[in-house]
């Protein structure tokens, strides 16, 4: 037989072609056929152009759903199946791409444009000392019973019911203090309420 006159075989007739089509109907055994040939090729595809393997995973479970939307579109007189759905995932993969740099970008621009003032360690170190010797300070004000209650319950953080427990006191003479000792301290710090 002369190859010339041997009958060359249809692109259609993939087996993925075929698949695809009924895909296309609504046929989710299908659908699973051609994910589990797909997939792979996908995700090889896809981690090429990302290079990041959760966001390439991402891409590929993304174009593995849209077609199973968008086999409808799939045209087997105008290529092969894989070829269709390879090109879908270039798409995806390069859109992606696209994204994370423009997000990339306006979060540079929006840093550059952000008036920030700069942070002065040496002057945060010193406010935060003031505040502390400002605390001691009003802390020695207090009666000894509403020192000990407070710093109890604020500084070792205990409970109510634990520091009355622990002064061998009554809950309520441990709130009263407490109560007390904190107006005491919002006074002497200049706290407003």
């Amino acid at each position: 037989m002369d190859v010339a006159a041997r009958p060359q075989p249809d692109p259609s007739d993939s087996p993925l072609d075929g698949l695809l089509t009924r895909v296309a109907r609504g046929d989710r055994e299908a659908f699973g056929a051609v994910y589990d040939a797909a997939a792979a090729p996908v995700l090889g595809l896809v981690r090429s152009v990302l290079r990041d393997p959760a966001q390439s995973e991402e891409v590929m479970q993304d174009v593995m759903v849209e077609v199973w939307r968008t086999a409808a579109r799939f045209r087997p007189e105008r290529g092969r199946a894989m070829t269709w759905i390879l090109t879908l995932a270039h798409r995806r993969a390069v859109d992606r791409v696209r994204s994370e740099q423009a997000a990339t970008n306006r979060e540079r621009k929006a840093a550059l444009l952000a008036p920030g003032t700069p942070f002065d360690e040496v002057t945060e170190q010193v406010e935060a000392r003031l505040e502390h010797a400002q605390v001691r300070r009003c802390l020695r004000a207090l009666t000894e019973l509403q020192r000990e209650s407070v710093t109890l319950a604020y500084y070792r953080g205990l409970t109510g019911a634990e520091v009355a427990r622990l002064l061998s006191v009554p809950l309520g003479t441990v709130k009263t203090r407490l109560r007390d000792g904190l107006i005491r301290l919002r006074d002497c710090l200049g706290v407003t309420a």
